[in-house]
């Protein structure tokens, strides 16, 4: 019953975590956690695979519609994997109440970040700096809502590629897929558009998790009994999220974003201080 209970909470997950960009990591281990009796290890064990498994479903879909960037996600991603190894070496090592209440006070600080910024669903770009000229980051992607075709490109990048070496080992630290903060560094500091940072976001989380994943499991940390129905479950919700992604207004998906990290955040705080 409880495999047939992970499921279903995973395929409603799913939905949710595509058009947030977050990746379904962020939904999963603080939730599960809570509400189900697994150690927190074996959860974040589960929890890298759910996020790639919603964001690899959803992947061929994305590429197609135009609504992620290879030239984009390609060196965040790097970054981003280089260092989640590092952080799953560390959160193994810490007691799981300590890592489950900086779990909650990292995501609640994002999402209070993303709630207090003046940034627009499509942020100004004045200038593109050296770095993304030379890799050609920049494109145009059709939004359905309004119709319109709109071209983006970035700036900042050594500073994102810089940021995003601390968002891998805080992935690999909490088991989560660090998606929860893919979005925000995107759209806050390199000036992507919200629906293309949230759908970009969930191929980034795609590499980045891979190698914490074999970290924990190596160490013993991932269980068939948790992590197979999550998966399945978590790869059929996702497939109807990429699709919801492409029609939902940018507004909704901002609203998604900010409701899921903060009741994400404060179930997994309450849960490390014992409530």
């Amino acid at each position: 019953m409880w495999s047939l209970g992970m499921f279903v909470v995973c395929f409603f997950m799913g939905i949710a975590a595509v058009p947030a960009g977050v990746g379904g990591g962020v939904l999963f281990v603080p939730i599960v956690s809570g509400f189900f009796p697994f150690h927190l290890d074996f959860v974040r064990g589960a929890g890298l695979l759910v996020a790639m498994a919603s964001t690899l479903s959803a992947g061929p879909s994305l590429l197609r519609n135009g609504m992620a960037s290879l030239r984009l996600v390609m060196p965040l991603a790097l970054s981003a994997a280089l260092s989640s190894m590092a952080g799953a070496m560390v959160g193994l090592a810490l007691p799981a109440q300590s890592v489950q209440i900086l779990l909650g006070l990292a995501i609640l600080t994002i999402a209070m970040l993303m709630m207090l910024s003046n940034k627009s669903e499509f942020p100004h770009v004045p200038k593109p700096d050296a770095w993304s000229r030379y890799l050609g980051i920049h494109g145009v992607f059709h939004d359905v809502v309004s119709g319109r075709n709109i071209p983006w490109r970035v700036h900042r990048t050594p500073a994102g590629i810089a940021l995003f070496l601390g968002i891998g080992f805080l992935g690999g630290l909490f088991g989560v897929g660090a998606g929860w903060a893919n979005v925000p560094g995107l759209n806050l500091m390199m000036g992507v558009p919200l629906k293309l940072a949230a759908a970009s976001s969930s191929l980034i989380l795609s590499v980045a998790s891979a190698s914490a994943t074999w970290y924990y499991l190596n160490s013993g940390a991932i269980l068939p009994v948790i992590a197979v129905p999550s998966v399945i479950g978590m790869m059929m919700g996702a497939r109807i999220g990429a699709h919801l992604l492409t029609v939902l207004n940018p507004t909704v998906v901002r609203k998604v974003v900010i409701a899921a990290l903060l009741f994400s955040g404060l179930r997994s705080l309450l849960k490390g201080l014992g409530y």
